[in-house]
């Protein structure tokens, strides 16, 4: 593959065959990847967070329902 510079721009290139635009500044590509995989954790804590609520929420209905049971029964 070759590349040829692009004009005014210093970590950009277009690769000659498939005229395609590259980003050769390796600093960037790893400060983008990084903010990928923080984005990513924060959306599985996230998940992980609502199915807690859900959980919990499922628990305490169950527990409202055996009071009430308790409570009818006296």
């Amino acid at each position: 593959m070759s590349y040829i510079k692009v004009e005014g721009h210093k970590t950009l290139v277009r690769e000659t065959n498939s005229n395609a635009i590259v980003n050769t500044d390796r600093n960037a590509y790893t400060i983008y990847m990084q903010r990928i995989r923080e984005a990513r954790k924060s959306n599985d804590d996230l998940k992980y967070a609502v199915r807690e609520i859900n959980t919990l929420k499922t628990e305490l209905r169950e527990i409202k329902e055996l009071l009430v049971k308790v409570t009818n029964g006296s």
